[in-house]
């Protein structure tokens, strides 16, 4: 029976590591999941997938809540009875998460999904960094915008992407202490960087 590899991706914005978390997926005949995670989830909850878009990676959901539709009004009944929190999309997310992970070999692009699945076997912790100017250049031809306009994008991403990992987990995002492997993209490539994080993996389990 081939074993279940869980590799978890996190990653500094415009670093390349959805790009490389996709060509890991195939490497290891692994499901991805990056935002489709938001609409599994949207539909395990009974949320509108919308909601967990604009709070995507977040924390402090609440501020947003009444503008936004539910997908059903029984959802909404059932928001009120049962006390819903600020922690309750982040269940929602966290239980979609481990949900899949128990169907087979998957890799998790952010979503603090190192966290939610640190008592699977098999499962490996990556983070992605590049300097800063490497990540600007790449949002800027992405997005289509100035380099100043896209260090902006930066900067404002990681700030939420950091105060939700710290907010949820209780550690430090971007902490070497967090991962199993921590490598800067810039210096190999794209391609060669998830060929170096393939090996690393096939080493560390024996494949």
């Amino acid at each position: 029976m081939e074993k279940r590899i869980i590799i978890n991706i996190g990653r500094q914005l415009g670093s390349g590591g959805h790009d490389i978390g996709r060509m890991l997926a195939q490497d290891f005949h692994a499901q991805y999941y990056d935002r489709e995670i938001l609409n599994i989830a949207a539909k395990e909850s009974g949320f509108s997938e919308e909601f967990f878009e604009k709070n995507d990676e977040r924390k402090g959901f609440l501020r947003s809540f009444l503008h936004l539709p539910f997908s059903n009004s029984s959802a909404g009944d059932s928001f009120y009875q049962n006390n819903f929190s600020q922690e309750g999309l982040f269940k929602f997310q966290s239980d979609a998460i481990r949900k899949e992970a128990e169907k087979g070999s998957c890799v998790f692009v952010g979503r603090c999904a190192d966290y939610v699945l640190r008592d699977f076997p098999n499962t490996v912790n990556i983070f992605i960094t590049a300097p800063v100017q490497f990540r600007i250049d790449n949002v800027a031809k992405k997005s289509g915008v100035s380099s100043e306009e896209a260090r902006k994008i930066i900067e404002q991403g990681e700030k939420h992407r950091a105060e939700y990992y710290n907010y949820y987990t209780g550690k430090r995002w971007g902490d070497a202490k967090s991962y199993d492997l921590c490598i800067d993209a810039s210096i190999l490539g794209l391609e060669q960087t998830e060929k170096f994080i393939a090996e690393f993996i096939r080493k560390r389990f024996a494949l």
